[in-house]
């Protein structure tokens, strides 16, 4: 689940919203953290696809232009580790945050190895979520312009 105690706006300021759209997978079994970072990342003017699963996850990527994705690490069937490395056979490129509430060493290891941009520590927090996404999507596909002045106001 997603921490949203912390800065939770009502309304989507301009100065957040993405100025290029940016498609991002959030791919966890878990429907309410699914729908939760899904919902955050639309209202911050990013546009989400949601997977249930890393099969799930690995079909979309075939098919969709993806800019980043979200594992979850232990899901069924498959854990998010073994789905990116599925998608990296024809994506290599798709920068990929690890999300777990099982933050071991091991996993920490297994993600480095996998080239995973971070682990993020389950319950998200939504400002830690938002800052690691725009430093990865800012590594990959370099800063996003600045937002344009609004005009000035008609007489």
């Amino acid at each position: 689940m997603v921490n949203q105690n912390i800065d939770t706006p009502t309304t989507t300021p301009e100065s957040t919203v993405p100025h290029r759209r940016f498609t991002i997978l959030v791919t966890d079994d878990d429907k309410g953290s699914r729908e939760t970072l899904a919902s955050l990342l639309t209202d911050r003017g990013f546009e989400a696809i949601k997977a249930t699963s890393g099969e799930e996850a690995i079909e979309i990527a075939r098919v969709e232009t993806i800019h980043l994705v979200f594992f979850d690490m232990h899901m069924p069937r498959m854990t998010g580790l073994e789905a990116l490395e599925q998608v990296r056979v024809f994506n290599e490129l798709l920068p990929a945050i690890l999300m777990t509430a099982a933050a071991t060493r091991d996993v920490i290891r297994q993600a480095l190895q996998a080239h995973v941009y971070t682990v993020l520590p389950k319950p998200l927090n939504k400002n830690l979520v938002f800052h690691t996404l725009a430093r990865a999507l800012d590594l990959v596909y370099g800063p996003l312009p600045e937002p344009e002045p609004p005009p000035p106001p008609t007489p």
